[in-house]
């Protein structure tokens, strides 16, 4: 009899739903860092009006780097495989995420250097690339799962990628790419227009509209694109959820309208395209209307819907395979051993609510309006 109390099955159920929290942790918190800087050189025409958009995520953007990182770890810890298949075949992509990521600290620190406008003007287009690219690529690498990822696995389960670069940049996997832009751009736009003034505020609520309305508009499209008319995978035989982790043990088939399948068995995944609707809704009318927090809750909402619904949609799928289907890691057969996700799980439980506790008094520090005057008076503003 084991000694772990929760069984294998279990585990890996939770490490799955973790690893959600955390990417959504990561789209909401650092979504805010990166649609300002998207957003930076459009919502802040002058010298003043750019150093007041730097300082509203300056304070905190390392801080919501850490979702970043956790969202990592997880991969690497309770699903390694897919971390070695994905960070190898995905590797040209993840490099152009880490240097545009590079440019957000270098730019911070390096702006206020010299002061001279073309200086200051090219690192606030390196700060734009810096928000533009990541969130553009991370939402082209979720539609690569729908899509299938080109790998397949050797008799020892090593895995070699088959495809390349550009072969990602897909139509249907740009769309994606256009819903996580947009997604995290309304998400900058509803903190500019809550946490600034004048002129600033009201290019935010402009832009966030057009954002909130082209999340809404994407994400209906591409929900239509993938239940009705994209090649879907999905298992026909039983799996052992708590049997060894063996991708090869299992058969799968690609049918159209298969990423139907979950909604059909379990009626309430609705719940999550519902929400990603309301919350577009919610931010578009909150920005038209100036109810500044409920901006920020919406998009959240927004936000939290989609990569729901993206989830569930892929479940238990957590990287096809579209060299070989039956190749393709899922929730049941791609995890650590049962002892190590408990060990992980114990690590979260103590260390998560610690990262949400510093978060929480780190914002309620940081909290109010940020204007001129209010960088003047402040040494170490950017």
């Amino acid at each position: 009899m084991s000694s772990i109390p929760l069984d294998y099955e279990t585990l890996r159920l939770i490490w799955w739903a973790l690893l959600g929290i955390l990417l959504i942790g990561f789209a909401v918190m650092g979504g805010m860092d990166l649609g300002m800087g998207t957003l930076l050189p459009f919502v802040a025409r002058t010298d003043e009006e750019r150093r007041v958009v730097l300082n509203l995520s300056g304070p905190t953007w390392e801080g919501n780097q850490v979702w970043l990182v956790l969202g990592g770890g997880a991969i690497f810890a309770a699903w390694p495989a897919i971390y070695a298949a994905s960070f190898s075949g995905f590797y040209l992509a993840m490099i152009a995420i880490l240097l545009a990521l590079i440019l957000r600290p270098v730019g911070f620190k390096f702006r206020g250097k010299i002061a001279d406008p073309r200086w200051r003007t090219a690192w606030d287009w390196a700060l734009f690339v810096g928000g533009f690219v990541p969130s553009l690529i991370f939402g082209v690498a979720v539609g690569n799962l729908f899509l299938g990822v080109p790998y397949q696995l050797d008799d020892t389960l090593r895995a070699s990628y088959q495809g390349n670069f550009f072969g990602l940049l897909t139509p249907f996997a740009l769309l994606t790419g256009l819903l996580s832009l947009s997604m995290l751009t309304t998400q900058g736009a509803t903190v500019i227009a809550a946490r600034t003034s004048g002129d600033i505020a009201e290019r935010a609520r402009t832009y966030g509209r057009w954002a909130a309305a082209a999340t809404l508009v994407i994400f209906l499209l591409g929900g239509i694109v993938t239940l009705f008319l994209l090649n879907g995978y999905q298992v026909t035989s039983v799996q052992n959820m708590a049997g060894p982790s063996n991708p090869l043990g299992k058969t799968v088939t690609i049918a159209q309208g298969a990423w139907r399948n979950n909604y059909a068995a379990m009626p309430w995944t609705i719940v999550a395209p519902v929400l990603a609707v309301l919350g577009s809704v919610i931010a578009y009318l909150a920005l038209e209307l100036r109810a500044r927090m409920l901006g920020l809750f919406g998009s959240s909402l927004a936000i939290f819907g989609i990569i729901s619904t993206a989830g569930l949609s892929l479940f238990p799928f957590l990287m096809p395979s579209s060299v070989d289907p039956t190749a393709s890691f899922t929730v049941w057969d791609a995890s650590s051993s049962q002892m190590t996700l408990f060990i992980m799980l114990c690590a979260t439980v103590v260390f998560l609510p610690i990262i949400l506790a510093y978060t929480a008094w780190v914002y309620r520090v940081m909290r109010g309006t940020v204007t001129t005057a209010s960088l003047n008076r402040n040494p170490n503003a950017y």
